[in-house]
């Protein structure tokens, strides 16, 4: 039998690992991008590129975000309007130069995202400090419930884009 700590990490672990590619290995039009992890449970809201027949970004829904309900069976289930309007909704807004979208998060992480195709995948791409680098994970520790929750901090993980080199940045709210 696992303890509570251990079953966490073990789910943490499918969430980071195994998930984002088994969710969507049948769908050649969507590419894992990041995915957002809280204090509250081991759901993870998970952001995909949406890919047209042509392999570039869809010009209506570029990005999508779901749920991955990991604290439970592991479910797919959609953003209520209430979580996308005040918590991890987006919007996007195409880059005429080039196949990519800015991506600006409802939830205030400091930063727009850049989603482009890099080699074979679509990525995001911020700043994390102040090296232009791939994001993997947003961690969002909150306080309360519901109307009345408030962000304590933020962490960004990712890759830097030049070298790959590990890349972390914490920042309160």
């Amino acid at each position: 039998m696992m303890t509570g700590q251990l079953r966490y990490g073990v789910l943490k672990l499918v969430a980071m690992v195994v998930i984002p590619a088994a969710l969507h290995a049948n769908e050649p039009g969507r590419d894992a991008l990041f995915h957002i992890e809280r204090n509250k449970n081991a759901n993870i809201i998970q952001y995909d590129a949406q890919l047209g027949p042509d392999g570039k970004l869809q010009a209506r829904k570029p990005v999508l975000a779901y749920w991955v309900r990991l604290a439970e069976q592991g479910q797919v289930k959609e953003l209520s309007w209430m979580q996308r309007k005040f918590a991890y909704g987006f919007s996007t807004k195409p880059n005429k130069s080039e196949n990519s979208v800015t991506l600006d998060m409802t939830l205030n992480i400091g930063r727009t995202l850049l989603v482009r195709q890099e080699g074979d995948d679509y990525r995001a791409i911020a700043d994390i400090n102040g090296v232009e680098s791939y994001i993997d994970k947003i961690f969002i520790y909150a306080t309360g419930k519901g109307i009345s929750t408030r962000v304590s901090y933020i962490e960004l993980y990712g890759k830097a884009v030049n070298n790959r080199e590990e890349q972390y940045e914490r920042f309160s709210r």
